[in-house]
């Protein structure tokens, strides 16, 4: 005759129903919180002190400017190169905030008008001959100095703002339709401007 097998605690928790079994686990959360509050401790701050033993803190998640994107300085720059002045404008919104002198294009090879973006950035160019096709590498006597900023194409040649090894023609009418620039000026507006920036070229 086999000998009846003795129900544990644990067997008779895992036989309750999972509704009774959640009842009591509540009961014994809520009767050590009470236990640690004392019974003269106001209604508010005995469920304060419950709220703290069932749900815990979560850490804080500091300043909320880690979150946000950071405002891009460039988003409202644009450039109007006006030929007549023989200048560059940078504006920021509607206020203009510095100007350089430039050079334009000659009698037969004018700067052409109209509105564009920039679409090429490059440090330290190198420069292919437009007839000849011969490159020349980087350096002091490149003609396009240390900067370029490429705005227009037609899909073969490129007209852009860039510098020149050749100061004395800044102010006049001397390229063949880029806008040169002193070689320190390039270096400056080539920090406030990025690809997509706006150009504008008037007479």
């Amino acid at each position: 005759m086999k000998r009846p097998m003795k129900r544990s605690a644990l067997n008779f928790a895992v036989l309750l129903p999972v509704g009774l079994l959640q009842l009591i686990i509540s009961g014994v959360v809520a009767s050590a919180a009470e236990a640690a509050t004392p019974a003269s401790a106001p209604p508010d701050a005995r469920l304060e002190q419950l709220q703290r033993s069932v749900i815990p803190e979560l850490p804080g998640l500091g300043s909320s400017e880690a979150f946000l994107p950071k405002p891009d300085p460039l988003a409202f720059v644009h450039l109007v190169i006006k030929l007549s002045d023989r200048r560059v404008y940078v504006y920021d919104h509607d206020q203009v905030k510095t100007s350089f002198p430039v050079a334009i294009g000659r009698v037969g090879w004018e700067t052409p008008t109209g509105s564009y973006q920039v679409l090429q950035m490059l440090r330290n160019p190198a420069w292919q001959h437009p007839f000849t096709g011969e490159v020349m590498p980087p350096g002091a006597d490149n003609p396009l100095g240390s900067r370029w900023i490429g705005f227009w194409t037609d899909g073969t040649n490129f007209i852009g703002l860039h510098g020149t090894p050749n100061a004395e023609s800044v102010g006049t009418p001397a390229s063949h339709g880029c806008v040169r620039m002193y070689d320190q000026d390039v270096v400056k507006l080539f920090e406030r401007v990025k690809v997509g920036t706006p150009v504008q070229v008037v007479p």
